[in-house]
């Protein structure tokens, strides 16, 4: 190994949506020290306040570079979150599908992917997600044994991974409930006023407080102890 490859920083892809639990994934990858490049998927998503989030996320937590992919997941529909025919649910109902509609096929399976594939150009062998199997929806591609099954197929799907240069996905959130997410995003320094949650924010990132994801996030942050500086639209939501 030469001294230039024993100085050089470790590298990593970050999946950063801009939302909550993306924002502390890339807080505790930089935090392990980690030279870290944040990458957002624009895929047909109805909210996409949070990518105009995760550029201002990335630039504060300092994040060495941040890309925006673009892939038309939203050409297909077939999810609340990129078919404005679909509305988003404001609650559970007892009979419902286990996985809700807001579940968007294949959407962790492609970011990954294109993740992967930045990693591989960078040289970098670990990859974050901040994908969550407990203060969750229900979603299929958010538990650890899509994360493992992953990681196997890019190691043999990738010339790094033939070629020994192993490749590491971490999933630091997967066990960790709303709140203790919160907790260590606020000790590493997140600003979690601009991230962006909410299935159905407006332009400006102000959340509906209606939705799945707001009614966890404004639990996590009661749980922990910790004020809430979300947004909201309608105040009468909350």
């Amino acid at each position: 190994m030469t001294d230039i490859e024993q100085t050089a920083p470790k590298r990593a892809v970050v999946l950063l949506s801009g939302g909550l639990d993306s924002a502390t994934c890339l807080a505790i990858a930089l935090n392990q020290g980690f030279e870290c490049y944040a990458l957002s998927v624009a895929y047909g998503q109805r909210h996409a306040a949070e990518l105009s989030a995760s550029k201002k996320l990335a630039d504060q937590l300092g994040a060495k570079e941040h890309r925006l992919a673009r892939v038309g997941l939203g050409q297909f529909g077939g999810s609340a979150l990129t078919d404005p025919t679909i509305d988003v649910p404001t609650e559970r109902k007892d009979g419902d599908n286990p996985i809700p509609v807001t579940y968007v096929p294949a959407r962790n399976t492609v970011m990954l992917s294109i993740a992967m594939a930045w990693a591989e150009v960078l040289g970098a062998r670990d990859i974050f997600v901040g994908v969550n199997a407990v203060d969750y929806s229900g979603y299929p591609d958010c538990r650890p044994e899509f994360i493992q099954a992953f990681e196997a197929m890019a190691n043999l799907a990738t010339k790094a991974g033939i070629e020994g240069q192993k490749l590491h996905i971490h999933a630091p959130l997967i066990s960790l409930t709303k709140a203790e997410i919160i907790r260590q995003g606020t000790d590493l320094g997140v600003d979690y006023a601009h991230t962006v949650t909410c299935y159905q924010a407006d332009d400006t990132g102000r959340a509906c407080g209606r939705c799945e994801a707001c009614k966890l996030r404004r639990t996590g942050f009661h749980e922990a102890g910790v004020e809430d500086p979300t947004r909201y639209f309608d105040s009468s939501a909350i």
